[in-house]
């Protein structure tokens, strides 16, 4: 664990920022990025009805004009029927450019669905034409355990049934479902050449830090102004920037997946608010038995989220790597 010099009793407070001053030195650090260093033009943001596109669209709007930010909405066949429409309204209420994308066609050309039902198949051969999915982890709070995925598939009568996966099935399950990020990033950067935009990035500290991200894929942006604000954080910019209630009460989503699902079931296994807490302690050096009445565990709950923090930080820091050269190349 990181250590650090704890000045005053842990609690909730720590996550508290002004609003109003957090906007205004992030507005500034995108007219600098944007303007200065990456000589652009204006931003492109994909659009999800989420909370994390919603502030950066709405920050990039604060510093770079309503007028020089584009949000694209890039929905497929498993997206949720409300994704598109919020992120419409949070494109009207920014009075900012809106288009849609489907990118369904490229996905089917790829052959990403097919690869998908191969895999589940592996874990339920009865799998196919109107069936959902989704994968998931048991709470980390629970239990110790290992982070190992669940598939849960729903037929169409709507009989539900769950199982462990193996690693193969998982990999390639995976493998194929990350297509859709790395469709809608190829997707974005066409938009952005097309006007002389960069594309912003919309990782919150609590994805960028736990490698919640597809490398080349939603990872991929030219700046990424919210990585250093906790989700807690993000939502109180929300507020402040006004946007839509209806966005601001949605629970966080990963949108990928036909079944609907949290972030907090498919990835961090415990809801945002906690983990904040939790991550913001580890990184201070605060002891799990200090942190545990803040965050409603027990001190031995949260020594195990801090060891899933650790170690999912240690399995997806290559997300962060750049291409690896035998020698150093000096920039020109």
């Amino acid at each position: 664990m990181q250590q650090a010099t704890v000045a005053k009793r842990f609690t909730r407070e720590v996550l508290e920022i002004d609003p109003a001053e957090a906007v205004a030195e992030i507005s500034e650090a995108i007219r600098q990025q944007v303007l200065g260093r990456l000589h652009r033009r204006g931003a492109v943001v994909g659009l999800s009805g989420g909370i994390d596109s919603s502030v950066v669209a709405a920050l990039c709007a604060s510093a770079l004009g309503r007028d020089k930010v584009l949000g694209l909405l890039m929905p497929e066949r498993a997206s949720a029927s409300e994704s598109s429409r919020l992120g419409r309204e949070v494109a009207a209420a920014l009075q900012i450019d809106v288009r849609e994308e489907d990118i369904g066609p490229a996905l089917e050309a790829l052959g990403c669905y097919r690869r998908q039902t191969e895999a589940i198949r592996r874990v339920f051969p009865e799998y196919g034409a109107g069936w959902k999915s989704k994968l998931s982890l048991p709470p980390v709070a629970e239990r110790e355990r290992l982070n190992v995925f669940h598939l849960t598939v729903e037929s169409p009568d709507h009989r539900l049934q769950r199982r462990r996966v193996s690693l193969d099935a998982y990999l390639e399950l995976v493998a194929a479902t990350n297509l859709k990020q790395r469709i809608r990033a190829v997707t974005l950067y066409h938009h952005a050449e097309r006007r002389g935009f960069a594309v912003a990035g919309t990782p919150n500290r609590l994805e960028y830090d736990q490698g919640f991200f597809v490398k080349h894929g939603d990872g991929a942006a030219d700046f990424k102004p919210i990585a250093h604000l906790y989700k807690t954080q993000v939502y109180a910019l929300a507020a402040h920037l006004h946007i839509p209630d209806e966005v601001r009460r949605r629970p966080p989503t990963t949108d990928t997946y036909s079944m609907p699902q949290t972030q907090e079931e498919f990835y961090f296994a415990l809801p945002y608010a906690q983990m904040d807490l939790c991550l913001w302690a580890f990184n201070h050096g605060v002891p799990a038995a200090e942190v545990a009445p803040e965050v409603e565990l027990s001190p031995e709950q949260v020594e195990r989220v801090y060891r899933d923090i650790a170690s999912k930080r240690r399995s997806t820091r290559y997300l962060h790597e750049r291409p690896l050269l035998v020698e150093e190349v000096s920039e020109v």
